[in-house]
């Protein structure tokens, strides 16, 4: 079946009243018996207190920790008895995961819970509440090496992805699964018809992005949320160290105890297989799924926020292009959080949209989603909008120039190619906050450039590239390259300490509940800041990397390179009376390492650019900023943004 038409309706027998109406369909005209035989949206008919509760453990048939014995992932499952008991089938939703045990799931860290058998009490998150009511088996899968499962954590390498896609196997019956860890008693999942969705944040999204990447028969859907799907680009840009620490560290992390033990090998080629010098390794390659998208046979529906300083968009932006380039079914979120789940700060909405997205995947119900608009974007925060397409049709790439202006490091933005230079000094003490603050002021940290104020508003909507020709004084340098929108707003505030939401007290409950696992959980709030300047978008680069993207050299002082820096992915309107801003500087602290040495660098503005995706292209440049007032700069204020964003984890998780 084409991907291009992979929408059709699949009709299960999924509840009681729909086999009554597959019966009565017999006796109705066609079109008629079509209209009642296909259910529109799942119930909560099927007991959650007497769920079934099992574990089985799959066969990977790898030997990760090198045992001599191929390792065993634990999985645990929670799914309707009555089903089974009518003869009938289920499809599965899945979150495999690293953080049952270590660190725990969502907004309030819940970790799974066991009873004396084994059989999992408290699954973490809602899924299992609302959904198993609802005609669904959940599945929770500890990646190898984590709580109860066999094996070592490589971080999104082999053993991460089979971990996951072993148990997809083993409910499509292409793999063995065993009723203990170490036993012989076989297992089979006869109580599914195989169809699988994955979902997850964090780490857990990133599985879901690797295992759809496979292109296993049986996963029809992929729900990733803040998802890696490039792990050279969750440590490196083009270079430049984002952590001051490799997947060793991460690995280590997650780990169980006795992995720890036994996983002294994947540890040390997680450590000589990733040098910290930035270069992309056979290790990369092999963690990259935007290269095999190809494979993709899910649909993929991406939520992300756009002002994620832990998994940064520019994991979002490949992956998305890649899956349109290969005609995947696609939907996409895209908020003002940093980085949230979005049950945390849409919950009604998130619930109600999940429901429909399986309901649609995995039942085939007819309920009209798939021709809803493809993407839900915040502008304002809890003011969402919609497109039909994303990026939406009509936009494409201006390429916008820097020019000079009456101060130095103070210069215009505009689409005509102009002469001349500007040079700054890398200080690794202060941030693309610092730099935007002070945008209208000549400081020797960086050199920014703005438009007139706006006479009609300008969305951007993609990923922007940056190209910067720049001349070092010494043999190392870091670029780093933002996007402002210049201009008073009330947005998330994505520093603090929620990344844009406040946890109250208050709980809401979103399914059915048991004593030992409730349905029931803290509701939150926007957590809102009023600005006078708002990062759009950031991208980062080391300049040794000029001539390949994956392998830095020294650099020769005095000599120019050019290098292009790849910004996040975005879709934000600067609004008419505001200012669009490109600022080039050095080191983004907190965001990025600094370089071993501290550069002077010289930006030649006759080969620098900025190619930024804008929704009519470079004519709404030219029409936004036709008369745009000039602005005289103020060197006695300073605008107001977020304080500078805390030092962002080195951990790749959703608690």
């Amino acid at each position: 079946m084409s991907k291009r038409t992979r929408f059709t309706i699949w009709r299960p027998l999924a509840t009681a009243a729909a086999a009554t109406a597959a019966l009565l369909a017999t006796f109705l005209t066609p079109a008629t018996a079509q209209a009642q035989a296909t259910p529109r949206e799942s119930q909560p008919v099927y007991s959650y207190e007497n769920a079934v509760r099992e574990a089985v453990w799959v066969d990977t048939r790898l030997d990760g920790d090198g045992d001599g014995r191929t390792d065993r992932v634990a999985v645990d499952i929670v799914r309707p008895r009555e089903p089974a008991q009518q003869g009938r089938k289920v499809p599965v939703i899945m979150d495999a995961s690293p953080y049952y045990s270590c660190c725990g799931r969502g907004n309030e860290s819940q970790l799974k819970t066991y009873d004396a058998n084994g059989h999992v009490v408290q699954m973490p998150l809602f899924y299992d509440n609302y959904f198993v009511p609802r005609g669904y088996a959940f599945v929770g899968v500890d990646l190898a090496g984590t709580n109860r499962s066999d094996g070592c954590v490589d971080v999104g390498g082999r053993s991460d992805i089979q971990s996951a896609k072993a148990v997809v196997d083993w409910l499509n019956g292409r793999a063995t699964a065993y009723t203990t860890r170490t036993g012989t008693g076989k297992t089979r999942a006869t109580w599914t018809n195989g169809r699988t969705g994955m979902i997850g944040k964090s780490w857990d999204g990133t599985i879901a992005n690797g295992v759809a990447a496979t292109g296993v028969e049986g996963l029809k859907t992929i729900v990733p949320i803040s998802a890696i799907s490039d792990w050279y680009d969750y440590y490196f840009s083009k270079g430049a160290p984002l952590y001051d620490s490799g997947p060793d560290w991460l690995s280590d992390y997650v780990d169980s105890p006795d992995a720890r033990a036994r996983c002294a090998a994947v540890q040390r080629k997680l450590v000589d297989q990733a040098p910290r010098t930035g270069d992309r390794t056979p290790l990369w390659t092999e963690r990259d799924y935007v290269k095999d998208a190809r494979k993709v046979r899910a649909s993929v529906f991406a939520i992300h926020g756009m002002q994620d300083l832990n998994v940064r968009l520019q994991h979002l932006g490949p992956w998305w292009d890649a899956l349109a380039k290969n005609g995947v079914e696609r939907k996409i979120w895209l908020s003002q959080t940093g980085h949230v789940d979005p049950f945390d700060f849409r919950r009604a909405a998130w619930v109600d949209t999940l429901h429909r997205w399986f309901d649609h995947e995995l039942l085939g119900y007819a309920n009209g989603i798939d021709r809803e608009p493809m993407a839900d974007i915040e502008r304002h925060p809890d003011q969402w909008v919609t497109s039909k397409s994303w990026p939406p049709r009509g936009t494409s790439a201006a390429t916008l120039r820097p020019a000079k202006g009456t101060q130095p490091g103070v210069g215009t933005l505009g689409l005509t190619r102009a002469k001349g230079n500007e040079t700054f000094t890398d200080n690794p003490a202060l941030s693309e906050t610092d730099w935007a603050a002070q945008i209208d002021t000549s400081t020797p940290d960086k050199a920014g450039f703005t438009t007139g104020t706006l006479t009609r508003d300008l969305r951007l909507s993609g990923s922007s590239k940056v190209q910067v020709t720049a001349t070092p004084t010494t043999s190392t340098a870091h670029l780093s390259a933002v996007l402002v929108d210049l201009g008073p707003d009330t947005i998330r505030d994505y520093a603090a300490s929620g990344e844009g939401i406040s946890t109250l007290t208050d709980r809401t409950c979103w399914g059915l509940s048991t004593t030992g696992d409730s349905a029931c959980f803290k509701q939150t709030q926007a957590k809102t800041t009023a600005v006078d300047h708002t990062v759009v978008s950031r991208g980062w680069a080391d300049l040794g990397n000029y001539a390949d993207p994956g392998k830095g050299v020294p650099l020769t002082p005095g000599r120019a390179y050019t290098i292009t820096l790849d910004l996040g992915a975005t879709d934000h309107v600067v609004p008419a009376g505001h200012r669009l801003a490109l600022i080039v500087a050095g080191t983004d602290k907190d965001l990025i390492d600094p370089p071993s040495t501290r550069p002077t660098l010289t930006i030649d503005l006759s080969r620098t650019s900025a190619l930024v995706p804008l929704v009519g292209g470079a004519a709404a440049f030219a029409h936004a900023t036709k008369g745009a007032g000039t602005v005289v700069p103020d060197k006695a204020t300073a605008l107001d943004g977020v304080r500078v964003p805390s030092t962002v984890h080195r951990v790749p998780e959703g608690g």
